[in-house]
């Protein structure tokens, strides 16, 4: 069928249809039934729309249009896609639409933009700043932590669990492309004056960046996009050095620019530190002791947005990526090998399997991708051939250790995948070399899972060959033979993936003896003719596996798996294996050819028919494995077996006796399992045997034995499915099979041939009238009289044994699974001309529930399949969900396991593609069918409650699940079952039990996933749920003894409350949407039906919406339900009503510690609805200043804290104009600065009573009553859990707005409470006085002047007193006081505050806990003003310093802490001016000074510890030891904070610290020596600029030459963690190699013999990461140190003193061993060229004297430990001479000597 005769039918152009639907058999019809379903979801969406009926029209249709979209695609023209996307754009961004709907057409608009090459930027155009608004109101809502708006986490749609903030953010990312060209220059406006890098407004920033900006613009308009803004960011990416958390973002946000500009970006400047970051951000262990940043953690990079990265940087013209790329895994791959193992090995997999996806990603939307309107990349930058080699190389290594990994081998298996589609020839064969030995060990089991694992990815490529790698179909076949005996009954997972291997290499090949072609055809290749040759193995093959599979089942029956005891199903595993090897044998005779197929057929029937099997596990396999002959060939096998089995049950069922046995024939059962498996195959070949089939339903359906009448309910089943359902009947990989003759058709062309998606020939099974007369029969013959008996029974005619009543429910229920298509769903009409079996079904089972339940409810079997009965009329129409839900995942797993990336374009295997148009078929089967909520149903829907709250649990839950899965799927039945609910909850209804109570609470709860019936988005349900949840309190059934009715109400409001969001009431729907609207329903084809709204409907709908919207404001009818409740409905758009707000302020002092906790909420909540709205001005300071420079400039001077210019008078105060958040003014200025308007503008202050509104009267008669207020404040110091309360931010909240509504009418009533507080030191009581005085000072915000003052001059006293009296447990909630005080204000409003602060700190009154407590408290409150208080950090650095020699430990780490944040301003980030505020050189430049008798002295530096009472001045050593120790706390403590390191002050006093660190791991050493080593951890770990690299060298190389070996030493740990830390950076710079290289070879030589070894190791390192190579210089430099001569032996005389200075040549020919074994050491998974003949130099020197023996001995040992396990290869590299010394050296007699 070609194209355009298609869109004809439709007529229009359709966008892009689902092709699957084309290859159904009832193609032609599809196209008139989806014209038909869209013009009714365009006529009455758009009706919808203009008659403002969000809910529940809109809602309806949206629904409707993603379900079209799920069956037919995007099957509408263009200009209505773009009408769908608008109207939907405009509806998703209403300012006041609920989170679930907003949710819900978010996805659908997500998916109307998926596939972005359908719609040009010509084609559409979305605003930017809606989605921006929307995204605000909802992740940054200011009213969500008052509880003014309920946001669920979740929200269930669909059954999967979306978050908003996902849908939010794709949401995003699908706009992105289609925002205008000058978005890119507003969003910069918008979003630069809040990058302020101490402030939270920086994430911020950063990460809308990362969403919003657009990065797909064409070429030309590049200037207008990434030119903008890409400098800027990329040089404050680079400048950066402490990770800190936006810095992802940054990463992502260049990802994406790469991936869409290939090639318009020159990134090779930026290249070494890109790799340098990603190496660093894998958090990698170096070196021997290292401390982890904790911040490197949590911050660290994602990797899918790296992989990105560095997939879009390859290629180009200069190659530097991929150089960079292959020096990365080469100096990590070492940590791949499977000896390895740690948290960081995660990371590690889930770069290696995601980086060769992106490769072969890009390498398609190179070469294959149909080109779009997005800009194609230029042929400069496409990946060429070599690339790809070189990537394909340069991963190779890794991939290969990484198969044996501890986390498995799927990321392997998946690299490898992909790997292989680009390059065969490098990859598959040394995973074949890994292959057959796995094959061939039988020790190792793990090692061939792995590599099969592996084999199945790359099986595509190996089989198709191609010019590539032509020899791949050649090791088709000697690896099946090989495989064979995996399928072992002992051990499971080996079994199975050998079932998946096989099976996947024989769907790719036909199995077809091509051998004859050898005679009979001319024009072979050489390797055609080896193909031809090996197929005639195939049969041999097939009947081996044959072979084997009958082994597996003999030894699985149940008389050899099982003791008597154990359970009859069968075991999880068991049933994996049934079906591993039922799905592996069914696609070997799919792709058999006839003359295989005769020999198996054979084979099987003999297998079968020759024993008998047990039907539970052993008779399972064998009759799946002949079901699978009967599906392949139905002719050949139905005429073997049919007849037999009949005979046999024939034969033994004609004695009368049979038909009442308990235990039936083992014969008899297996015949019929046997034959109910049989007949699953195409309808049309069971015709001919219909009667046989007949007589032996009859016989057998009403045998008395329960196994075997359901195994002949089973035969009925498959009889009436084969007959009634469409399915394709084969699954061959070739259209057509494998039967013609050799001669034209050559099978072995075929292998590995994806099947052609046009030409796929699918032979379908449609039922033909015979079929379906034969079905009807058979229902009328077997259904008929069985529905007659229950009926007479269910009105009491006739008895029947419950025995019966199951017997006659079984047989109903599989004619209602078999023929269910057949049958029209419930209409509760009956059709005239033939009797609809579903209705007739329905009324049976009603009338038979009631009758059970009345008269004997404890018959539960009965019950469970009536239940399923009911479940089965709702819902079945040929298939389950839940099977469909299975199957489509697993084909989804099979596709991803075998599909072809690289060239895309549907390229699946045959099998695969008709899989996924039968899977159409179900989809439609599922969906299609409107369910509209009938009587009929309604009465259903009754029995199932009734279910549920029977007597017993089992029956319960079951019907429960049902009752949930039809509340889902028909539209407004909640509504209707709600009051019958309830009915059971009623207090008054005194005939409810207990199990009823319980069954009722649980049908409110849900489940999971689907709906919540307390939780309806609707007020009319919630107005009558909530107050009955609280009621039910008082019911009879209701006892809190019982511990589960408990757990339920518990999990009933935690329902409630996590799921809950606040309804939306106020849904007007703007005009735009209706413009758009009315445009729907008047564009294009297919036009819509239904009738254009007159406008008196429009006014209509307008005044329902205003109606509907002043209706609900009063959903208060129901004033005492539990406050819990009451306390979501707290909205921020309508107020609550005066009672409730009585009733909370009322609660504020209940007895009950959780009603004070809500309502302390509650009434924060309404002081926020209450707040009286303040007027602002704007100002535009951003003419003072126009080019980007950031940081302390003239323009923002006014901003800062300056204490010659405070508002100390009125008229000051008036003058001063107030700023209060931090970040405005540090970046840039705003287009727009708003600030609050003069006093005299704002609302009055202060009102008296009259003049308030009643709500306010409520609260101000409350907090003004001192009864009220003595019992408030006794209850707020009450101690809540002893040791574990904190500051409260709800407390915070609450008396914030009670002084910011209210001004200081409550002071004087609170004053004599705080004074008693503050003086009492109970840690409750502390806490509640600083709550409230936090809460004072952020209230007081708009206070007039003299106010303050007065406020203040209360506040100062209170604080002094306060900070007298701080102890251990309250310094943290003062910290917070007045940390939270200072936020977002103003300093210079402030000014009392600080000047108190900072009066003296540090005085030592009262201790030095004290001390440490005042500082904490101060460096809260200026940590908060950022960058505004430079003058307070000069007086506090000024103030600090000479106090800086503390003797205490608390104090000391606290002033290094406040160190930290003085100088945190000053920053290294560009375009950023240097700071005023204090700057670390100058500091480093006083201490220097100080610490001068340390750095000139050359002796040990003690710690002295000197007692307080000394007195007079200690001498300047001491003092400067006592100064180091707090400088070392202020390094470590800005280690992990600052966002830029002081390199080149830190450089300054290094040498000291190397001075005094340790060598040893030894924790017993003082606080001093600890905190040198601690300090140069985390200074090696620095990210350094290149410029930085020669200064850090020349430090290094100068304390390297000092007379400390301790300081030698650690030079060389110092330095394996920087060069690994910076490894691209140093690379980049060839003088920094040699120097490093220069530095370690000299340290070889050092004469003490610790700080050789370390060399060595150091060495080895650096050859390992590939940062040194291993050349003919240096080996020749080892090589003559080792022939340094040692000096001869001297006999020592008596007495003498020993020499402890070693000679010269002794050290020198040590240091030449050490060289040799770092070298071997530096490979300990391989064996290079060079190694053999190194090991032998090293061999001589065996018995030198110590201590070059023992390295020689260390190096022989660890080279054994790590060549061991793969020795048998290893040795190949070694000649025989060489392989006898090191035999000889290895277990030689040395080892005992």
């Amino acid at each position: 069928m070609t194209k355009t005769q298609s869109d004809n039918n439709l007529g229009f152009d359709s966008q892009k249809d689902i092709v699957y639907n084309k290859l159904l058999p009832y193609a032609d019809k599809l196209d008139d039934e989806s014209n038909d379903i869209l013009s009714k979801i365009k006529g009455n969406l758009g009706r919808a729309v203009q008659l403002r009926e969000i809910w529940p029209g809109v809602l309806f249709w949206t629904r409707k249009l993603s379900t079209y979209m799920r069956l037919y695609g995007r099957k509408f023209s263009k200009e209505d896609h773009v009408l769908f996307i608008k109207l939907l754009y405009e509806l998703v961004t209403i300012p006041r639409l609920e989170i679930s709907i907003m949710q819900g057409l978010g996805r659908l608009l997500i998916n109307l933009l998926k596939k972005r090459e359908l719609l040009s930027r010509e084609d559409l155009e979305l605003p930017w700043r809606p989605l921006y608004e929307l995204h605000d109101r909802i992740l940054f809502s200011k009213t969500e932590h008052l509880g003014l708006n309920w946001f669920p986490k979740y929200a269930c749609f669909a059954f999967i669990l979306f978050s908003v903030e996902s849908v939010l953010k794709t949401l995003i990312k699908s706009c992105r492309p289609y925002f205008s060209e000058n978005a890119t220059q507003e969003m910069l406006d918008e979003w630069r004056p809040l990058l302020c890098p101490f402030d939270v407004t920086m994430q911020r920033a950063i990460s809308y960046f990362e969403l919003f900006l657009p990065t797909t613009l064409p070429p030309e308009l590049h200037h207008k996009g990434f030119q903008l803004w890409f400098d800027e960011l990329i040089t404050l990416w680079e400048s950066v050095q402490n990770l800190p958390g936006w810095e992802v973002h940054l990463v992502n946000l260049f990802a994406r620019l790469a991936n869409d500009n290939i090639g318009y970006i020159d990134w090779d400047p930026y290249i070494p530190k890109i790799f340098t970051k990603i190496l660093r951000s894998l958090n990698l262990p170096v070196g021997t002791s290292q401390i982890l940043v904790p911040r490197y953690v949590t911050n660290a990079y994602d990797i899918g947005h790296v992989v990105f990265w560095v997939s879009s940087l390859l290629g180009g013209p200069s190659k530097q990526a991929q150089a960079q790329l292959s020096g990365l895994f080469n100096s990590i791959t070492s940590f791949f090998h499977p000896s390895n193992h740690g948290r960081w090995l995660m990371k590690l997999m889930k770069l290696l399997q995601r980086l060769p996806a992106s490769v072969v990603r890009r390498l398609h939307r190179e070469r294959y991708r149909k080109p779009s309107w997005l800009t194609p990349i230029p042929e400069s930058h496409k990946l060429t051939e070599d690339d790809i080699t070189e990537f394909v190389k340069s991963m190779m290594q890794p991939v290969l250790l990484a198969m044996f990994s501890k986390t498995g081998s799927l990321d392997a298996a998946q690299a490898l995948q992909n790997l292989a589609l680009m390059r065969p020839e490098l990859v598959i064969p040394p995973v074949l070399e890994k292959t057959y030995p796995a094959l061939e060990t039988l020790t190792e089991p793990h090692q061939l899972t792995a590599t099969l694992s592996c084999m199945i990815g790359v099986a595509r490529s190996l089989v198709s060959g191609g010019e590539r790698f032509p020899e791949g179909p050649t090791h088709m076949l000697p690896l099946l033979i090989r495989a064979l005996p995996g399928v072992d009954p002992n051990d499971f997972s080996k079994c199975m993936i050998t079932f998946q291997f096989i099976a996947t290499f024989v769907t790719l090949v036909p199995l077809v003896d091509c051998s004859s072609a050898l005679h009979e055809r001319t024009d072979l290749t050489e390797l055609d003719r080896e193909l031809c040759s090996a197929s005639a193995e195939f049969e041999d093959f097939v009947l081996q596996f044959m072979d084997r599979c009958f082994a597996l089942i003999d030894s699985s029956t149940l008389e050899q798996t099982r003791e008597e005891t154990e359970t009859e199903k069968m075991t999880h595993l068991e049933s994996l294996v049934e079906l591993g090897l039922s799905s592996t044998f069914s696609t070997i005779l799919t792709q058999c050819s006839l003359d295989i197929f005769k020999v198996a057929l054979e084979k099987v029937f003999n297998f079968a028919t020759t024993n008998i099997f047990e039907t539970r596990v052993s008779g399972r396999m064998v009759a799946d494995m002949c079901r699978a002959t009967a599906k392949c060939h139905p002719a050949e096998s139905l005429k073997l077996f049919v007849p037999h089995c009949c005979s046999a049950i024939n034969h033994i069922a004609v004695n009368e006796e049979v038909l009442n046995e308990e235990e039936l024939d083992k014969e008899l059962l297996w015949n019929l399992q046997l034959l109910s498996e049989v007949s699953r195959v195409d309808g049309h070949k069971l015709l001919p045997y219909r009667s046989d089939l007949l007589q032996i339903l009859q016989l057998t359906l009403h045998l008395k034995c329960k196994q075997g009448y359901t195994l002949a309910c089973n035969l009925l089943h498959h009889i009436l499915r084969s007959a009634a359902l469409i399915y394709p009947t084969e699954y061959c990989s070739v259209p057509g099979g494998f039967h013609q003759p050799v001669g034209d058709y050559l099978p072995i062309r075929d292998w590995g041939r994806p099947g052609d998606l046009w030409n796929l020939n699918i032979q379908w099974h449609v039922p033909s009238v015979e079929e379906t007369s034969l079905a009807f029969y058979l229902l009328d013959l077997i259904l008929q009289p069985e529905l007659q008996r229950l009926q007479r029974f269910a009105t009491g005619e006739q008895d029947m044994s419950r025995d019966d009543v199951l017997k006659s429910l079984t047989i109903v229920h599989h004619c209602l699974l078999g023929a269910g298509s057949l049958m029209p769903p419930l209409t509760g009409e009956p059709i005239p001309e033939l009797e609809n079996y579903r209705d007739a079904i329905c009324s049976v089972m009603r009338q038979l529930l009631h009758y059970i339940l009345e008269h004997s409810e404890d018959d539960t079997k009965s019950l469970f399949l009536i239940i399923k009965i009911v479940s089965d009329l709702l819902h079945f129409k040929g298939s389950h969900k839940h099977e469909f839900d299975s199957r489509w995942k697993s084909f989804n797993l099979v596709k991803k396991s075998m599909e072809n990336r690289l060239h895309g374009r549907k390229q699946h295997i045959r099998a695969l593609l008709i899989d996924r148009v039968m899977l159409q078929h179900e989809l439609r089967k599922l969906t299609m069918e409107g369910c509209q909520y009938r009587s009929i149903h309604q009465e259903l829907m009754r029995g199932l409650l009734r279910l549920s709250t029977s007597r017993y649990s089992q029956v319960r839950s079951r019907a429960q699940s049902v009752l949930f899965t039809a509340l889902g799927t028909y539209n407004f039945c909640c509504r209707d079952l709600i009051p019958h609910v309830l009915e059971f909850l009623n207090p008054d209804n005194s005939s409810v039990t207990q199990k009823q109570f319980k069954g009722a609470l649980y049908c409110l709860l849900g489940n999971h996933n689907g709906v919540c019936l307390a939780n309806l988005h609707d007020w009319d349900c919630i107005s009558v749920t909530w107050p009955a949840i609280v009621r039910s309190g008082l019911s009879t059934a209701m006892s809190l003894e019982k511990p589960s009715i408990v757990r339920l109400f518990d999990d009933l409001a935690d329902k409630i409350h996590r799921q809950y969001e606040t309804i939306g009431i106020d849904f007007s729907i703007p005009d735009e949407c209706c413009a758009l609207a009315k445009k729907l329903m008047t564009a294009g084809n297919p036009l819509p039906q239904a009738l254009m709204p007159s406008e008196e409907e429009e006014a209509e709908g307008l005044k329902r919406q205003k109606l509907k919207n002043s209706e609900s404001v009063e959903p208060w009818k129901f004033e005492h339900i539990s406050i819990g409740f009451l306390s979501l409905l707290l909205r921020d758009d309508h107020q609550l009503p005066p009672a409730a707000v009585t009733f909370f302020v009322k609660s504020l002092n209940h007895d009950s510690l959780y009603v004070r906790k809500v309502a302390i909420s509650a009434v924060a909540g309404v002081m926020k609805q209450i707040k009286k709205p303040h007027k602002k001005v704007p100002i535009s300071p951003s003419e003072l200043c126009r080019a980007i420079v950031a940081g302390d400039r003239p323009d923002n001077q006014w901003l800062q804290y300056n204490s010659g210019k405070l508002p100390l008078t009125q008229k000051d105060w008036d003058a001063c104009v107030f700023v209060e958040k931090t970040h405005w003014g540090y970046y840039c200025w705003p287009r727009k600065l708003m600030i609050y308007a003069p006093e005299k503008e704002q609302p009055k202050q202060n009102l008296c009573r009259e003049e308030m509104t009643e709500r306010e009267q409520i609260t101000f008669d409350h907090f003004s009553d001192p009864v009220f207020i003595n019992q408030f404040i006794e209850f707020l110091s009450l101690e809540d859990r002893k040791g574990k309360d904190k500051f409260s931010p709800r407390r915070f909240c609450l008396f914030k707005g009670l002084f910011r509504n209210f001004g200081d009418a409550f002071l004087p009533v609170l004053q004599p409470h705080l004074e008693r507080l503050v003086a009492d030191s109970h840690e409750s009581k502390q806490r509640c006085v600083a709550e409230i005085i936090s809460g004072l000072i952020r209230g007081s915000k708009h206070w007039s002047f003299s106010k303050v003052e007065n406020l203040w001059g209360v506040l100062c006293p209170l604080l002094h007193t306060a900070l007298a009296n701080i102890t251990i447990e309250t310094y943290a909630d003062w910290g917070t006081c007045i940390a939270t005080a200072c936020e977002s204000r103003d300093p210079r409003k402030l000014h009392w505050l600080f000047e108190m602060l900072m009066e003296s700190p540090v005085n030592g009154e009262g201790g030095s806990f004290v001390d440490a407590c005042r500082l904490y408290v101060l460096q809260g409150g200026l940590a908060q003003q950022e960058w505004r208080v430079p003058e307070l950090l000069h007086r506090l650095l000024q103030y600090l310093e000479p106090k800086l020699t503390q003797v205490y430990k608390n104090v000391r780490e606290r002033i290094g802490s406040v160190l930290t944040y003085i100088f945190m301003i000053d920053v290294n980030l560009p375009f950023t001016r240097p700071t005023t505020s204090p700057r670390i050189a100058d500091f480093t430049e006083r201490i220097l000074l100080q610490l001068k008798p340390l750095t000139e002295g050359d002796e040990e530096i003690q710690n002295h510890v000197v007692e307080e009472n000394e007195v007079g001045e200690q001498d300047e050593r001491t003092q400067a030891i006592k100064l180091l120790k707090t400088v070392l706390k202020w390094l470590i403590a800005s280690a992990g904070r600052s966002f830029t390191t002081a390199v080149p002050e830190q450089l300054r006093l290094l040498p000291l610290l190397f001075k005094i660190a340790p060598v040893e791991n030894d924790d017993s050493y003082d606080e001093l020596k600890r905190d040198a080593k601690t300090c140069l951890s985390l200074i090696s770990q620095g990210l350094l600029y290149p410029e930085q690299i020669q200064m850090v060298l020349t430090v290094l190389k100068e304390i390297a030459g000092s007379s400390s070996w301790h300081a030698r030493y650690s030079v060389l740990t110092y330095l394996q963690i920087m060069v690994f830390y910076n490894l691209f950076t140093f690379m980049s710079d060839q003088k920094a190699v040699a120097d490093v290289r220069g530095l370690v070879i000299k340290l070889l030589e050092d004469e003490q013999l610790e700080v050789r070894e370390m060399a060595a190791t150091t060495l080895s390192g650096f050859l390992q990461c590939n940062f040194l190579s291993m050349d003919a210089p240096m080996q020749a430099h080892f090589e003559a140190l080792c022939k340094t001569c040692l000096p001869k032996k001297r006999k020592r005389e008596l007495g003498s003193v020993v020499d402890t200075i070693p000679p010269a040549g002794l050290v020198r020919r040590h240091a030449g061993v050490l060289g040799l074994s770092a070298c071997i050491l530096s490979s300990p998974y391989d064996v290079p060229t060079w190694m053999p003949q190194l090991l032998m130099d090293l061999s001589a020197h065996l018995n030198d004297t110590q201590p070059i023996e023992m390295t020689v001995k260390k190096t022989l040992s660890n080279f054994r430990r790590t060549h061991h396990d793969n020795w048998q290869q290893h040795k190949q590299q070694f000649t025989d001479d060489q392989l006898l010394v090191l035999t000889d050296l290895l277990v030689s007699p040395c080892y005992y000597a």
